[in-house]
C-alpha cells in the first residue's frame, strides 16, 4: 500500500462535540483533507507546537516526552496513520536509537503532537485518505465583511460534515498593546488556543 504525505491545515472548535476540536490534515500533493477528531488537550498542545512564538510556563506532556527522547537520543523519525476502524483513526510512531527503529503504538493526536516537536513527517495510506478524505470548499461569500481570512476557516464554514464548527473572534479593535497584555495572560493561564489567535491577530499586523 502506497503513502500519502500530509501536512496539518488547522484545528477548528467543535460546537457540535461539547470539548472536541477537529484537526484538519491536507495531503501534499493532492486536494482532500483528513479531519479528526480529537481533545482539546490534544488540540492545545498541536497549537502550541504550530505557534512556536508561544512557549508554556511548564512543559506539557508531549514537550516533556521530547526532552525525556532528547536525553536518551531517540528520534521519531515519522508518524504512519495506518488503520480506520468504526471512525477511529489509528497511529504507529516509528522511533529510531542507535539504529535501532522500534514502531509504538500511539493515538492519532498525540503521535501528531510529537510529530510536530521533532518535526517529523506525517504519512496515511492511500486507501485511508480515499475512504476518509473530504474535499472542502473555499467560501463563496468571502466578500461578506465578516468573512475570515484564513482560507481554513472559510472551507470550514462551508463544509457539510463541519458546518459550525469554526469559532472566530474578532481582534480587530483592540491597540497592540491590548493585544500583547492579554496574550501574556493567556499564556500564564495556559489558554493556549487562545494565545495562538491572539499570536495571529499580532503577525498579521507586521
Amino acid at each position: 500500500m502506497s503513502l500519502v504525505r500530509l501536512n496539518i491545515k488547522g484545528i477548528s472548535y467543535s460546537q457540535t462535540q461539547n470539548g472536541a476540536y477537529a484537526l484538519i490534515l491536507s495531503e501534499v500533493d493532492g486536494e482532500r483533507k483528513l479531519p479528526i477528531v480529537i481533545g482539546a488537550f490534544e488540540a492545545q498542545s498541536i497549537a502550541i507546537a504550530l505557534e512556536k512564538e508561544i512557549k508554556p510556563p511548564r512543559p506539557l506532556t508531549h514537550d516533556l516526552f521530547k526532552n525525556f527522547a532528547d536525553r536518551f537520543d531517540i528520534i521519531v523519525k515519522q508518524v504512519i496513520i495506518h488503520k480506520l476502524v468504526d471512525g477511529v483513526f489509528y497511529s504507529s510512531v516509528i522511533c529510531e536509537r542507535d539504529k535501532i527503529e522500534e514502531i509504538i503504538d500511539a493515538r492519532t493526536s498525540d503521535a501528531i503532537a510529537l510529530a510536530l516537536r521533532f518535526q517529523a513527517p506525517i504519512f496515511t495510506y492511500k486507501n485511508i485518505l480515499d475512504q476518509a478524505g473530504i474535499y472542502l470548499k473555499v467560501n463563496p461569500k468571502k466578500e461578506d465583511e465578516n468573512a475570515s481570512d484564513d482560507p481554513l476557516v472559510d472551507e470550514l464554514l462551508v463544509s457539510d460534515e463541519l458546518q459550525g464548527t469554526t469559532k472566530e473572534t474578532s481582534y480587530k479593535d483592540l491597540s497592540l498593546d491590548e493585544l500583547n497584555t492579554m496574550l501574556g495572560q493567556a499564556v500564564s493561564s495556559e489558554d493556549y488556543e487562545l494565545a495562538a489567535r491572539i499570536r495571529d491577530e499580532i503577525s498579521k499586523r507586521g
